[in-house]
């Protein structure tokens, strides 16, 4: 919790930061902060060992400031609202069937951003994210195996983090970018039945994401 709430009190702070030099003027070539807006698609998978897996699409939507290190390299916190989860298909000598996980978070990455070139970047750095809210349906060959109105927000971790890292191309205050993500934490929390601990779903988060940002200055 330590972790997350550092993460969490360095990003306000670099927002904080950010939106006042906004007003401010460029002088004697000094490159401002720039605060904006993103929103994209994602195509989310859940990894677990033994399933089949197949991409679920989503979207996402928040804030980012990019705030200048050097000419090249800056800092980029960001917090948007993103969905996650995947389709799954099991087959066993007991069940097969498939289930369909949707799980929305809260995300906050602060990403070092370097300049390859004038309008092209790549970057890279941790994340954490809060669990909103997780759903699951499920056709099962079983009905004793139909979780689907079983799990509940309770059964998922709340806390999320893991690794992102991506590219973006820079046009005036208009920016188009690829980032993949993935989640170090397993989604499912550890539960016990008839003696044997179990997780479900036993996977971590991963997902690709295309975007598009605007600078408001």
């Amino acid at each position: 919790m330590k972790i997350y709430s550092a993460i969490l009190a360095c990003t306000i702070f670099l927002l904080g930061i950010s939106s006042a030099d906004t007003s401010a003027q460029v002088t004697k070539g000094r490159i401002l902060p720039r605060v904006g807006i993103k929103a994209g698609l994602n195509y989310s998978n859940i990894f677990s060992e033994g399933v089949d897996r197949n991409s679920l699409a989503g979207f996402n939507a928040g804030l980012f400031a990019k705030v200048p290190v050097t000419g090249s390299v800056s800092i980029q916190p960001e917090l948007y609202f993103t969905t996650k989860g995947s389709r799954l298909t099991y087959n066993s000598t007991f069940v097969n069937g498939d289930a369909q996980f949707k799980l929305s978070y809260l995300e906050l990455p602060v990403l070092l951003v370097y300049n390859l070139y004038r309008h092209f970047n790549i970057h890279a750095g941790p994340y954490a994210s809060y669990l909103l809210d997780g759903t699951a349906t499920n056709k099962s060959s079983a009905p004793i195996f139909d979780f689907e109105n079983q799990l509940k927000n309770d059964d998922y971790n709340r806390l999320d983090a893991g690794l992102a890292a991506g590219l973006a191309l820079d046009v005036s205050k208009i920016s188009f970018g690829a980032r993949y993500t993935y989640g170090m934490t397993t989604i499912g929390k550890e539960n016990t039945y008839a003696g044997t601990s179990y997780r479900f779903p036993d996977g971590k988060n991963s997902v690709f994401n295309f975007y598009v940002a605007l600078s408001f200055n």
